[in-house]
């Protein structure tokens, strides 16, 4: 290991003398760094992964899409819409909802404090960025 650590040190002195790490994006700003001290520690890889795919594991995409019904609902209610099309989103709702819960179950996640924990996260973020 010792080598390989000496090689990448000779690679990044010499980058520097070339000076490829000039003009690099973010030059003098302070690093973004992630806390993911709320995810449970035998799951944080795998959220990195998804997250640097711009993906969401299923059961917080769920969660988004049961957001998202919800306030179709309420914007339905709101503006005296057709009935019909209230109880079709009332529908896709509760069927959502149920997919949610069974996925929880499955996962033995439907008691886990650290991952509600997480999950209330994330739906702030989503409804942050849905305000922004």
């Amino acid at each position: 290991m010792a080598i390989l650590s000496w090689l990448a040190e000779q690679r990044i002195q010499e980058a520097m003398r070339n000076g490829e790490f000039e003009n690099l994006a973010g030059l003098g700003k302070p690093l973004e760094l992630e806390d993911l001290s709320g995810v449970p520690e035998d799951l944080r890889m795998s959220y990195k992964i998804l997250k640097n795919a711009g993906l969401l594991p299923e059961e917080m995409a769920l969660h988004a899409e049961c957001v998202t019904l919800e306030e179709l609902l309420a914007a339905c209610r709101n503006s005296g819409k057709d009935e019909a099309e209230r109880q079709e989103l009332e529908k896709k709702l509760t069927l959502k909802k149920l997919r949610l819960q069974e996925l929880l179950q499955q996962r033995g996640l439907h008691n886990s404090a650290a991952f509600m924990q997480y999950g209330n996260q994330i739906r702030e973020r989503l409804g942050q960025e849905k305000e922004g």
